[in-house]
């Protein structure tokens, strides 16, 4: 049946899956993607949104790089919003509401449109590995097909056990049947494995709402989007959601089944997601708080279906239905179906390089949730690295990574690999010290030239990147080289509370200043006759604002990277054995060993290692 062999297998058609199999295929591997139901390609599992803090920005590098994430995003969204617009552009992250069945619908379209892809449905439960090294994968059925490279992206099907209330059974997701058989050989072959878990809330008819009764949450009054390529459009219309509270009844209704709680009475005996709590453990945990928020957040266009952000529970579908029957506007409400928590294998990923190949079995990939990751933009992130380096890997090609400094897809790896995780790991700003260099609006300067050199990015995106950077570019030197008079420049300082100037001065010294906006510098002349006669756009005049106003700090955050890249080009030898350095502590020689970091930089990074340990090591290399 499969008598070729493939440079590359992916196991799971998830976020990760999907972005794993597309480029791998785009760069030219023979690939197939191997999923237990090709009807939930890309299934959106929790909740229907793609980005958010930090996530946003995940989302745009994966754009950047020529995955298909940003633009399945744009063209499946109904609402789009960007977060954090009230600070500095560091922290503003998009996000988008998503049509949940059509953003499975444009996924799959793409994928089945993409050259050097096949699909089977089946499920894996095995792998084929010799002499260390992975050679393909073994079916349910029996069936053997070989490949040079695998990438798991099992998502939360390995072992998968759910919980609702004192009922548990199995499955990946409810309706879908578990993974069984790669745990246990992975285990055999070497790997630690554990148990995490995560939760979802109920979804409700939206028919038996109340919306008056709620607080009105519409999306940006002119919004942008994801992908930087012009094929995909702003939303013209918009859905809204809408906000709810809690209230000590609520939580007292909630209560009264915690002796049923799964969480509670030791059924569940993993470590859930720390910043996406069940209800049940916020109103447990944050016992001094009389109420919190619910998003109701529609699931398309069309359906009627809700999903309600805030409420994940694992708690008995009457206790839910009874607590939530007493939210503001859920007086009435029907269920579609209740909430429930699920446990699943992961393998901690300090097993991994940060290829994400695995450091026991050559060619084999994990990606997404099987590394202890939570969220559809941290696992899209991880199927696009794993895609990439396995399919250079079967090419005999340099190995593709992202630097802390260069993308939150590198601080997010990078973490993973070197410090490892024991709760679902979810990506913030707070994560990447160099969030300065790391902005949603640039992500397309910091990584569009990369992906075309893998044979990602087309050309078409490479030349727009490239016209958008020298227009901006251009406009900020007019803003260093261009003056403006005392008469000019006063009306406007002055409506804005700013101090007048009293002699000539360049508007770019003008325009840094913190309440000065592009409106205020467009009232001067030339600036609007820039614009005008350049043609800018929205996305240019964003850029130049941001590279004027926030020059000074940009400027020193790359100061500070390129002393600490200094220490990413001192390689440790490979299988450097730390015991012999006794002047080190032993939890240092311990993690060492363990992670065997590839530069000092990582290995200054890993948690236990103070920089006494580091400068040993440094001494001992010198000699």
């Amino acid at each position: 049946m499969f008598n070729e062999v493939y440079d590359v297998i992916v196991v799971g058609a998830g976020h990760a899956g999907s972005e794993a199999a597309a480029a791998a295929a785009n760069m030219g591997s023979k690939t197939l993607l191997i999923t237990m139901n090709l009807q939930n390609i890309a299934q959106m599992s929790c909740n229907p949104a793609m980005g958010g803090i930090a996530k946003g920005q995940i989302v745009r590098e994966i754009d950047a790089l020529g995955g298909y994430s940003g633009i399945v995003s744009d063209t499946s969204a109904i609402q789009f919003k960007m977060l954090n617009k009230s600070k500095g552009p560091a922290m503003w992250s998009p996000r988008v509401q998503s049509d949940r069945m059509r953003f499975a619908e444009d996924w799959r379209l793409l994928l089945e449109n993409t050259k050097n892809l096949d699909f089977y449905q089946e499920m894996v439960s095995g792998l084929l590995v010799e002499n260390h090294k992975v050679v393909g994968v073994k079916t349910s059925l029996g069936i053997e097909v070989k490949a040079k490279t695998v990438v798991l992206t099992n998502g939360t099907f390995l072992n998968g056990l759910i919980h609702i209330g004192d009922k548990n059974f199995g499955g990946g997701r409810a309706g879908e049947r578990a993974a069984t058989g790669i745990t246990e050989q992975l285990v055999n072959l070497g790997f630690e494995s554990g148990r995490m878990k995560t939760g979802t809330p109920p979804r409700v008819d939206g028919r038996s709402l109340d919306f008056s009764k709620m607080i009105e949450q519409p999306g940006d009054e002119i919004p942008e989007k994801f992908s930087y390529l012009d094929t995909t459009k702003p939303l013209t219309e918009q859905r809204s959601c809408h906000m709810s509270y809690t209230s000590e009844l609520v939580h007292g209704l909630l209560r009264e089944g915690f002796d049923r709680s799964p969480m509670f009475n030791g059924r569940i005996k993993s470590v859930g997601p720390r910043y996406c709590p069940s209800i049940e453990d916020k109103i447990n945990r944050f016992a001094d708080k009389d109420r919190h928020q619910l998003f109701v957040e529609p699931e398309g266009w069309n359906t009627c279906e809700y999903y309600i952000n805030g409420f994940s529970t694992s708690l008995p579908e009457d206790v839910q239905f009874k607590a939530l029957r007493s939210v503001v506007g859920f007086e009435n409400v029907k269920f579609f179906r209740p909430g429930y928590a699920i446990e699943y294998d992961y393998f901690p990923p300090t097993q991994l390089k940060h290829t994400l190949e695995t450091k026991l079995v050559e060619g084999l990939y994990f990606a997404g949730q099987i590394n202890g990751t939570t969220g559809y933009e941290e696992a899209a992130s991880q199927g696009l690295m794993a895609g990439i380096n396995a399919s250079l890997k079967v090419q005999e090609k340099e190995a593709f990574t992202l630097q802390r400094d260069e993308a939150y897809i590198g601080v997010l790896i990078d973490d993973l690999i070197t410090k490892g995780t024991e709760e679902p790991y979810r990506m913030f700003t707070s994560r990447a010290e160099y969030r300065t260099l790391l902005r949603q609006d640039n992500a397309d300067f910091r990584l569009t030239t990369k992906g075309y050199d893998l044979g990602l990015a087309s050309e078409k995106r490479l030349k727009r990147m490239e016209e958008k950077q020298s227009q901006s570019d251009a406009f900020v030197q007019f803003f260093r080289n261009t003056s403006v008079t005392p008469e000019e420049a006063n009306p406007v300082l002055e409506s804005k509370n700013s101090s007048p100037v009293k002699q000539q001065d360049k508007m770019f010294k003008l325009y840094a200043r913190p309440n000065i906006t592009i409106d205020d510098v467009r009232q001067f002349e030339a600036v609007e006759d820039y614009i005008q006669s350049h043609n800018l756009d929205r996305e240019v005049i964003e850029q130049t604002e941001i590279q004027v106003k926030y020059a000074g700090y940009i400027e020193k955050e790359k100061n500070n990277a390129d002393k600490l890249n200094r220490l990413e080009n001192l390689k440790i030898p490979s299988g450097f054995d730390y015991s012999k350095l006794k002047s080190m502590s032993i939890e240092a020689r311990q993690k060492l060993n363990k992670i065997q970091p590839v530069t000092i930089s990582q290995a200054s990074r890993i948690s236990g290692v103070s920089p006494n340990d580091i400068s040993v090591l440094l001494v001992y290399l010198g000699r």
